[in-house]
């Protein structure tokens, strides 16, 4: 999986798009709250991500790529990508702001097709768990 460059540029993307997010908004991420709330972290960064994988990218992604729709692709984007996609979006609206939950969208993709790649949730959960890493770090109280 390292040795796949794709998957190394989804993994190179991520602080990319946190660097140019923390120019433009500019929070003040107070770090310490990884100290103080250490169990936070650890659910916001491990479990979360694992549980989503495996209902969004393991089942939902499957179920729908089974339908004969749902394989169709273009530039290898499964139409049962885009789908559970907008669904994953439309779940964070739940807990997170409109911007925040589409920001969701285009990382669900790059999971959706790492989960196409290689037909398992494994590299999904690798990257999932490294953006929220990142995502959490820098804007949690944003």
């Amino acid at each position: 999986m390292l040795r796949d460059i794709q998957f190394r540029a989804a993994l190179l993307i991520a602080p990319l798009v946190w660097g140019g997010l923390f120019f433009i908004l500019q929070p003040s991420p107070d770090f310490l709250w990884l100290f103080k709330d250490f169990h936070q972290f650890i659910i916001l960064v491990f479990i979360y991500p694992i549980l989503e994988e495996m209902v969004f990218r393991g089942w939902l992604q499957g179920e729908l790529y089974n339908w004969k729709k749902g394989q169709l692709s273009w530039r290898n984007i499964s139409v049962a990508n885009v789908l559970c996609s907008i669904i994953f979006t439309i779940a964070h609206l739940f807990h997170h702001s409109m911007f925040w939950a589409m920001m969701t969208f285009f990382p669900s993709l790059i999971f959706g097709y790492f989960r196409d790649r290689y037909k398992r949730i494994y590299p999904s959960i690798v990257l999932h768990v490294f953006y929220n890493a990142g995502y959490y770090l820098l804007f949690l109280n944003q």
